[in-house]
Protein backbone atom coordinates (compact mmCIF):
# COMPACT_ATOMS: atom_id res chain seq x y z
CA UNK A 1 0.00 0.00 0.00
CA UNK A 2 1.26 3.93 -1.12
CA UNK A 3 2.85 5.59 1.73
CA UNK A 4 -0.12 8.11 3.76
CA UNK A 5 2.72 9.99 5.54
CA UNK A 6 2.48 13.71 5.01
CA UNK A 7 5.88 13.08 2.74
CA UNK A 8 4.29 10.76 -0.22
CA UNK A 9 6.56 8.21 -1.96
CA UNK A 10 7.54 9.40 -5.75
CA UNK A 11 8.66 6.43 -7.61
CA UNK A 12 11.52 7.84 -10.11
CA UNK A 13 11.98 5.44 -13.35
CA UNK A 14 15.99 5.15 -14.17
CA UNK A 15 18.82 3.86 -16.14
CA UNK A 16 20.81 0.63 -16.86
CA UNK A 17 24.38 1.93 -17.96
CA UNK A 18 28.25 0.96 -17.61
CA UNK A 19 29.11 3.86 -15.37
CA UNK A 20 32.54 4.20 -13.09
CA UNK A 21 33.34 5.49 -9.31
CA UNK A 22 35.69 5.12 -7.08
CA UNK A 23 37.71 1.83 -8.32
CA UNK A 24 34.52 0.34 -9.66
CA UNK A 25 33.85 0.40 -13.54
CA UNK A 26 30.69 -1.99 -13.69
CA UNK A 27 26.70 -1.52 -14.86
CA UNK A 28 24.54 0.50 -12.39
CA UNK A 29 21.49 1.79 -11.86
CA UNK A 30 21.85 5.55 -11.55
CA UNK A 31 19.78 8.52 -12.26
CA UNK A 32 20.98 12.20 -12.40
CA UNK A 33 20.86 13.32 -9.05
CA UNK A 34 18.88 16.71 -10.09
CA UNK A 35 15.82 14.40 -10.29
CA UNK A 36 16.39 13.29 -6.59
CA UNK A 37 16.71 16.84 -5.03
CA UNK A 38 13.92 18.18 -6.90
CA UNK A 39 11.59 16.05 -5.60
CA UNK A 40 12.69 16.35 -2.49
CA UNK A 41 13.07 19.71 -2.08
CA UNK A 42 9.35 19.41 -3.57
CA UNK A 43 8.70 17.73 0.05
CA UNK A 44 8.08 14.14 -1.42
CA UNK A 45 10.14 10.77 -1.03
CA UNK A 46 12.17 10.22 -4.13
CA UNK A 47 12.45 6.40 -4.76
CA UNK A 48 14.34 4.93 -7.49
CA UNK A 49 12.50 1.78 -9.83
CA UNK A 50 15.16 0.44 -12.32
CA UNK A 51 14.10 -1.30 -14.96
CA UNK A 52 14.58 -5.18 -13.69
CA UNK A 53 10.83 -5.92 -12.90
CA UNK A 54 7.77 -6.84 -14.30
CA UNK A 55 5.80 -6.29 -10.85
CA UNK A 56 4.40 -3.15 -11.99
CA UNK A 57 1.16 -3.00 -9.89
CA UNK A 58 3.19 -4.21 -7.33
CA UNK A 59 6.12 -1.45 -7.58
CA UNK A 60 3.05 1.69 -8.69
CA UNK A 61 0.97 0.24 -5.30
CA UNK A 62 4.15 1.17 -3.12
CA UNK A 63 3.82 4.65 -4.15
CA UNK A 64 2.19 7.57 -4.99
CA UNK A 65 3.18 9.27 -7.70
CA UNK A 66 5.41 8.55 -10.69
CA UNK A 67 8.21 10.15 -12.62
CA UNK A 68 9.10 9.33 -16.40
CA UNK A 69 12.62 9.99 -16.27
CA UNK A 70 14.53 11.63 -19.83
CA UNK A 71 17.26 8.89 -21.25
CA UNK A 72 17.13 6.70 -24.13
CA UNK A 73 15.06 7.25 -27.20
CA UNK A 74 11.41 4.94 -27.31
CA UNK A 75 12.03 1.81 -29.76
CA UNK A 76 10.41 3.12 -33.00
CA UNK A 77 9.11 -0.26 -33.54
CA UNK A 78 6.04 0.62 -30.78
CA UNK A 79 4.87 3.05 -33.19
CA UNK A 80 5.54 1.22 -36.52
CA UNK A 81 8.21 3.13 -37.94
CA UNK A 82 12.01 1.99 -39.01
CA UNK A 83 14.56 3.16 -37.11
CA UNK A 84 16.47 6.14 -37.75
CA UNK A 85 20.51 5.67 -37.95
CA UNK A 86 20.14 8.64 -34.86
CA UNK A 87 18.07 6.97 -32.63
CA UNK A 88 18.76 5.64 -29.76
CA UNK A 89 17.53 3.00 -27.98
CA UNK A 90 17.17 0.58 -24.84
CA UNK A 91 14.65 -1.81 -24.91
CA UNK A 92 14.51 -2.77 -21.04
CA UNK A 93 13.36 0.89 -20.24
CA UNK A 94 10.86 0.62 -22.55
CA UNK A 95 9.47 -2.50 -21.59
CA UNK A 96 9.58 -1.59 -17.80
CA UNK A 97 8.27 1.84 -18.35
CA UNK A 98 5.83 1.08 -20.68
CA UNK A 99 4.11 -1.30 -18.24
CA UNK A 100 5.15 1.31 -15.30
CA UNK A 101 2.61 3.64 -16.67
CA UNK A 102 -0.39 1.43 -17.58
CA UNK A 103 -0.26 0.23 -14.17
CA UNK A 104 -0.20 4.02 -12.58
CA UNK A 105 -3.24 5.22 -15.16
CA UNK A 106 -5.18 2.22 -14.13
CA UNK A 107 -4.60 3.26 -10.55
CA UNK A 108 -5.10 6.31 -10.96
CA UNK A 109 -1.77 7.72 -9.07
CA UNK A 110 0.03 11.15 -10.53
CA UNK A 111 2.12 10.99 -13.46
CA UNK A 112 4.62 13.38 -14.76
CA UNK A 113 6.53 12.58 -17.58
CA UNK A 114 10.09 14.70 -18.34
CA UNK A 115 11.25 14.45 -22.44
CA UNK A 116 11.47 10.87 -22.79
CA UNK A 117 8.64 10.58 -20.40
CA UNK A 118 6.58 13.09 -22.47
CA UNK A 119 7.26 10.54 -25.58
CA UNK A 120 6.25 6.98 -23.36
CA UNK A 121 2.88 8.76 -22.17
CA UNK A 122 2.31 9.75 -25.95
CA UNK A 123 3.41 6.37 -27.60
CA UNK A 124 2.13 3.93 -25.01
CA UNK A 125 -1.28 5.93 -25.86
CA UNK A 126 -1.36 5.31 -29.74
CA UNK A 127 1.20 8.10 -30.65
CA UNK A 128 4.00 8.80 -32.85
CA UNK A 129 7.02 10.43 -32.75
CA UNK A 130 9.59 12.92 -35.14
CA UNK A 131 12.95 10.61 -34.75
CA UNK A 132 15.09 13.38 -35.58
CA UNK A 133 14.09 17.13 -35.25
CA UNK A 134 17.65 18.57 -37.66
CA UNK A 135 15.61 16.54 -40.48
CA UNK A 136 12.65 19.23 -40.42
CA UNK A 137 13.81 21.66 -38.17
CA UNK A 138 16.68 24.19 -36.87
CA UNK A 139 16.98 22.00 -33.60
CA UNK A 140 19.50 24.20 -32.17
CA UNK A 141 17.27 25.31 -29.70
CA UNK A 142 16.54 22.43 -28.69
CA UNK A 143 19.93 20.45 -28.87
CA UNK A 144 22.26 22.37 -29.17
CA UNK A 145 25.51 19.91 -28.49
CA UNK A 146 25.98 16.96 -26.70
CA UNK A 147 25.99 17.68 -23.11
CA UNK A 148 24.69 21.04 -23.32
CA UNK A 149 20.92 21.72 -22.91
CA UNK A 150 19.00 24.75 -24.79
CA UNK A 151 16.81 27.09 -23.65
CA UNK A 152 13.43 27.43 -25.13
CA UNK A 153 10.25 29.62 -24.55
CA UNK A 154 7.18 27.88 -24.09
CA UNK A 155 4.13 28.79 -24.62
CA UNK A 156 1.22 27.27 -22.92
CA UNK A 157 -2.72 27.18 -22.76
CA UNK A 158 -4.96 28.71 -20.84
CA UNK A 159 -6.97 26.89 -18.75
CA UNK A 160 -4.54 23.82 -18.82
CA UNK A 161 -3.44 22.19 -16.04
CA UNK A 162 0.16 23.16 -16.66
CA UNK A 163 -0.69 26.74 -17.45
CA UNK A 164 -1.88 26.83 -13.65
CA UNK A 165 1.56 25.48 -12.43
CA UNK A 166 3.48 27.70 -14.80
CA UNK A 167 1.65 30.04 -16.24
CA UNK A 168 0.79 31.53 -19.61
CA UNK A 169 4.51 31.14 -20.83
CA UNK A 170 8.20 29.96 -18.81
CA UNK A 171 11.39 29.49 -20.12
CA UNK A 172 13.25 26.04 -19.92
CA UNK A 173 16.20 23.75 -20.19
CA UNK A 174 15.52 21.56 -23.07
CA UNK A 175 17.62 18.32 -24.25
CA UNK A 176 15.84 16.46 -27.10
CA UNK A 177 16.21 15.31 -30.46
CA UNK A 178 13.04 13.64 -31.03
CA UNK A 179 9.64 15.31 -30.34
CA UNK A 180 5.91 14.47 -30.64
CA UNK A 181 4.66 13.80 -34.14
CA UNK A 182 0.90 12.48 -33.65
CA UNK A 183 0.15 12.42 -30.06
CA UNK A 184 -1.58 9.31 -28.81
CA UNK A 185 -5.26 9.14 -27.90
CA UNK A 186 -7.52 11.40 -25.23
CA UNK A 187 -3.66 13.70 -24.93
CA UNK A 188 -4.18 17.37 -25.17
CA UNK A 189 -1.20 19.52 -26.58
CA UNK A 190 -0.69 22.30 -23.89
CA UNK A 191 2.28 23.49 -24.47
CA UNK A 192 4.33 24.59 -27.67
CA UNK A 193 7.65 26.28 -28.56
CA UNK A 194 7.91 29.11 -30.63
CA UNK A 195 9.08 26.51 -34.09
CA UNK A 196 5.38 24.74 -33.36
CA UNK A 197 7.15 21.65 -31.47
CA UNK A 198 4.71 20.11 -28.56
CA UNK A 199 6.22 20.66 -25.84
CA UNK A 200 3.62 19.43 -23.15
CA UNK A 201 0.50 17.46 -23.41
CA UNK A 202 -1.81 16.23 -20.33
CA UNK A 203 -4.64 13.99 -20.00
CA UNK A 204 -7.80 16.24 -19.21
CA UNK A 205 -9.53 15.57 -16.25
CA UNK A 206 -9.09 15.21 -12.28
CA UNK A 207 -6.06 13.00 -12.61
CA UNK A 208 -2.29 14.72 -12.72
CA UNK A 209 -0.93 13.10 -15.70
CA UNK A 210 1.32 15.58 -17.60
CA UNK A 211 4.16 15.04 -19.68
CA UNK A 212 6.76 18.04 -21.08
CA UNK A 213 9.34 17.54 -23.37
CA UNK A 214 11.60 19.97 -21.12
CA UNK A 215 13.96 19.07 -18.64
CA UNK A 216 12.40 20.90 -15.77
CA UNK A 217 15.03 19.06 -12.92
CA UNK A 218 17.39 21.25 -14.74
CA UNK A 219 16.56 24.51 -13.16
CA UNK A 220 16.56 24.09 -9.06
CA UNK A 221 15.54 27.42 -8.80
CA UNK A 222 11.92 26.54 -10.06
CA UNK A 223 10.43 23.35 -8.85
CA UNK A 224 6.96 23.92 -9.43
CA UNK A 225 6.34 21.01 -11.62
CA UNK A 226 7.55 18.72 -8.62
CA UNK A 227 5.76 20.67 -6.36
CA UNK A 228 2.29 19.82 -8.17
CA UNK A 229 3.14 16.42 -8.82
CA UNK A 230 4.28 16.01 -4.78
CA UNK A 231 1.02 17.96 -3.90
CA UNK A 232 -0.99 15.46 -6.73
CA UNK A 233 0.02 12.47 -4.49
CA UNK A 234 -0.50 13.59 -1.37
CA UNK A 235 -4.24 14.44 -1.99
CA UNK A 236 -4.59 10.76 -4.03
CA UNK A 237 -2.72 9.07 -0.89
Amino acid sequence: MASNASEPLIGLTSYLEPAKFLVWETEAALLHRVYIDGIAAAGGVPVLLPPVSGAHDRLISAVDGLVLAGGADVDPARYGQEQHATTYTRPNRDTFEFGLLRSALDAGKPVLGVCRGLQVLSVALGGTLAQHLPDTLDSADHQPAPGTFGTTTVSLAEGSRVASILGAETKVPCYHHQAIDKLGDGLVPVGWAADGTIEAAELPGGEFVLGVQWHPEQNPDDIRLFEALVKAAKEHA
